[in-house]
């Protein structure tokens, strides 16, 4: 046994008594039964609600022949309650589930489910697919896309679902599996890692002993649930919430990885709770987890300056560790702005030592491998590598030790990540091993020899590269499409191709040799643009590799979600109102460039511009036009005049007041008066100015802006401004060319260029800015705005030229939107932001 002093932590005695999930679940939900348990934006879900949906699922589960010791595969888009209603009524037919990425290649999902050798699959929106056979010979569940169902199965949508649905169907015992997840394998095959509920619930519990002790979790706590489900720490967060009686809160995948854009939804979603991956957070401001007082990191090694940064008085950041094996977490140590980063001390229940090579404990201070032990130990669905990996360690007295492959060095105080002893990383979170990444490699056709290594960008975003041994003519898209045929995304790498390999004296590949930055990174001489150029710039930081063509495709070249974030962080240097969003919109170089527009351009033409002053001819003619422009609201006011004077020389003595004709008089009020004269002077004069204008930069003092001014100022001086609260005003703005649509309430001054779209049922508010355009220097920017169908815009927000608001949108008060919104979102701020989901989504449909 190790000596006093050695390198063993166990706290294996002090386990929380065994229960299952379900029993966790259900001991809430009598502490808590009206809390909200998960809300996805479309209505929240009390925990009484929440169970009885998981009674209703599970008893359909049973009705199509799922009992209790089944596996059950879980392949569903993130963001929505229904999967993890799945999850959970899985979870109560005694089942085990077996989680996919929704974004995983089907050939990742058949091997996964095969290997599981799962009863059915649910997918989709809750659609239940029987599996008749080995998936591979069973077209229909092999599909993964749900087909024909056997049983339709939808995660919670009964009208009255049945409460006794539960007792009913035979529950799990504690040695039963709750989940099992596949983690990369270094043979080419992914590795599945069932945990017993004894496991997970204790983990449950162990992790409720540490967090908040002051001031507990409970139902005014509100958790994201960003993370993929086929990954391990997303049951951190589901059960967080649900130990507690804290409400859920799933966010689209795509937002989570977005960055910056999710600050505002934090703040908007009031989250308190966040369990996520340092390479996320660190691209987070401050301020988007003001309102969060737990932020747990994990899933890789988190830097100190991110720890300092995000630490604050009132919020407690701690640092995980555990891989898959061990059940989420087996360690964890609080975080602060001073001290070194440490995985910490074992939870309760869980057991931890540092040996050396021999299987000896290392004293304090020494670095060896991390041995676990414990209650949270799993296992491996595999026999030969469940016995090698968590094989008895005779040195320790341990009867099943798993040996992690990670490096540590021993402190009392808490063990310190020292790296790892073989090829296994860790990209975004997501462990990988390099040797099945080789081995997909080594089967591209053409393909001599093969290595992977995991390297770093300049922009600090961490990048697989594959180094292939291939021809010169070696089709590099080609291979990436087979391979994210084959591979989940994070793991299909950017391809190199090299003359040779290094290799070490021993044979292997020297990984430590191979290449980086990448040869011939450097920008040769081409013809892009001084803007394109500098964006292939930010392109190349962000990815490591050159860019010299327009139409070359950012994720083609190998960016995923979180180098998209990386470089939007890098484009709103010069661009703020860009988005993760608007690179999948636009992946290409050029259309990338283009979609920037001509910020970008000015930005990069170097140094300081300043604009020169308006044209001494621009000035006169302005002079000049000033004159006859004021007769206008002269004109007005005289016939105003002459009214009140023909009224009055109706009553005796007041015949030595001027007297005009009634057929003149009448005609000018109706003309220069009436809100119809004052609208067919202001639109016609528009119309005849601007005729032929198209959306485009025009030389500020050019004929174009001296057009666009007198216009303007037409409709200024006979007071079309007054009609921006009439009920006529949607006329006006069809008079001056605009299309506006059915049942549209508009409040605001349509443009004088006419260039402005409104779908049926939009809203926008009073003082709008919807000129249309704008002065920027030396060039005046003209575009259209188009504004879908039922969306809102809310008081005094200004619609920049060009901007796009999709259907059912909507803008918050005092918001300045430049460029496109897109359709159910919620923008505010100035730059305007996406906060969320619009919020009347979050009403009951009757």
């Amino acid at each position: 046994m190790p000596a006093p002093g050695q390198a063993l932590l166990d706290r294996s005695a002090d386990a929380p008594p065994a229960r299952t999930l379900l029993d966790v679940l259900r001991a809430t939900t009598v502490r808590h039964p009206e809390a909200s348990a998960i809300d996805d934006g479309s209505g929240a879900l009390s925990y009484r609600e929440l169970m009885a949906r998981v009674g209703a699922t599970a008893a359909r589960l049973h009705e199509a022949g799922v009992r209790r010791g089944d596996r059950v595969g879980v392949r569903m888009p993130s963001g929505s309650k229904e999967l993890y209603i799945s999850i959970l009524g899985i979870l109560a037919a005694g089942a085990a589930y077996v989680p996919v990425d929704a974004d995983d290649p089907d050939e990742r999902a058949r091997l996964v489910f095969g290997e599981a050798a799962v009863r059915g699959i649910i997918a989709g929106a809750g659609e239940y697919v029987a599996a008749s056979g080995p998936l591979d010979a069973d077209p229909e569940a092999a599909s993964m896309t749900g087909g024909s169902p056997a049983a339709a199965l939808f995660a919670g949508d009964a009208p009255h679902p049945a409460t006794h649905a539960i007792v009913a169907v035979p529950p799990p015992a504690v040695d039963d599996d709750a989940w099992i997840i596949f983690t990369s394998g270094s043979t080419g095959v992914p590795k599945g890692v069932a945990v017993s509920h004894r496991s997970a619930a204790a983990f449950v519990d162990a992790e409720a002993r540490i967090f908040l002790q002051d001031a507990p979790l409970g139902p005014d706590d509100r958790v994201l649930a960003g993370l993929s489900v086929a990954f391990d720490a997303s049951c951190e967060e589901m059960w967080l919430a649900w130990r507690h009686g804290a409400c859920l809160v799933p966010a689209p995948r795509s937002l989570v990885r977005s960055g910056e854009d999710l600050a505002p939804w934090l703040l908007r979603q009031g989250i308190t709770v966040v369990s996520t991956v340092p390479t996320l957070a660190a691209m987070w401001p401050g301020e988007a987890i003001e309102n969060v007082r737990l932020l747990i990191f994990g899933g890789e090694a988190c830097p100190p300056e991110l720890a300092a940064r995000l630490s604050a008085d009132g919020r407690e950041v701690w640092n995980t560790y555990g891989p898959t094996e061990a059940t989420v977490v087996a360690c964890a140590a609080p975080l602060s702005a001073e001290g070194p980063v440490r995985i910490g001390l074992p939870l309760d229940g869980w057991a931890l030592a540092v040996v050396d090579a021999e299987g000896m404990p290392v004293p304090e201070g020494s670095t060896g491998e991390l041995i676990i032990g414990g209650v949270g130990l799993a296992r491996y669905l595999d026999p030969a590598k469940d016995a090698e990996k968590y094989a008895p360690l005779p040195t320790l007295g341990w009867d099943r030790a798993y040996r992690s492959g990670d490096l540590v060095r021993f402190e009392t105080a808490g063990l310190i990540f020292q790296g790892r002893a073989d090829d296994q990383v860790k990209v975004g979170g997501r462990r990988i091993e390099l040797g099945e990444v080789e081995a997909a490699l080594q089967d591209l056709p053409g393909v001599t020899g093969a290595a992977a290594a995991v390297r770093t960008t300049e922009a600090g975003v961490p990048v697989l590269v594959g180094y292939l041994a291939a021809a010169p003519d070696f089709d590099r898209l080609a291979a990436r499409a087979d391979l994210a045929a084959r591979l989940p995304a994070p793991m299909v790498p950017l391809l190199a191709v090299v003359d040779d390999l290094p290799v070490r004296t021993s044979g292997k590949v020297d990984r430590a040799a191979l290449p980086w930055p990448l040869p011939n990174v450097e920008l040769p001489a081409s013809d892009l643009s001084p803007g394109e150029q500098w964006l292939a710039e930010q392109w190349q930081a962000v990815l490591g590799m050159p860019v010299t063509e327009r139409k070359s495709d950012f994720f083609d070249l190998g960016g995923g979600s979180l180098a998209a974030a990386q470089l939007v962080s890098r484009i709103r240097t010069r661009v703020p109102e860009f988005s993760v969003a608007d690179i999948y919109d636009v992946p290409r170089l050029g259309a990338m460039a283009k979609a920037l527009g001509a910020a970008l351009q000015d930005e990069t033409d170097g140094g300081f511009h300043r604009p020169t002053p308006t044209p001494r001819g621009m000035q006169w003619v302005q002079s000049l036009l000033g004159a006859p422009l004021f007769v206008l609201t002269g004109i007005r006011w005289m016939l105003y005049l002459l009214t009140a004077s023909a009224i009055l020389r109706l009553n005796p003595g007041f015949e030595v007041l001027p007297e005009a004709p009634l057929w003149l008089l009448v005609t000018g009020l109706l003309v220069f008066a009436t809100p119809f004269g004052r609208m067919a002077i202001a639109a016609g004069a528009a119309r005849l100015l601007l005729r032929g204008l198209r959306p485009g930069d025009y030389p500020r003092g050019g004929s174009v802006h001296v057009r666009l001014w007198l216009a303007e100022q037409i409709a200024d001086q006979v007071d079309a401004v007054g009609l921006a609260g009439a009920p006529w005003v949607s006329y006006y703005a069809r008079a001056l060319g605009a299309r506006i649509g059915r049942g549209v309430d508009l409040h605001a001054l349509p443009p004088i260029t006419g260039m402005l779209e409104i779908g049926d049922g939009a809203a926008i508010e009073p003082e709008v800015d919807l000129s249309g355009y704008w002065i920027d220097g030396d060039v005046v920017r003209i575009g259209g705005i188009r504004i879908g169908a039922d969306a809102t815009v809310g008081a005094r927000s200004t619609l920049a030229p060009g901007t796009r608001i999709g259907r059912r949108a909507e803008i918050a008060p005092g918001s300045a939107v430049f460029g496109r919104v897109r359709a159910d979102q919620t923008w505010a701020g100035s730059p305007a932001e996406r906060v969320g989901g619009t919020s009347s989504a979050q009403w009951p449909a009757d």
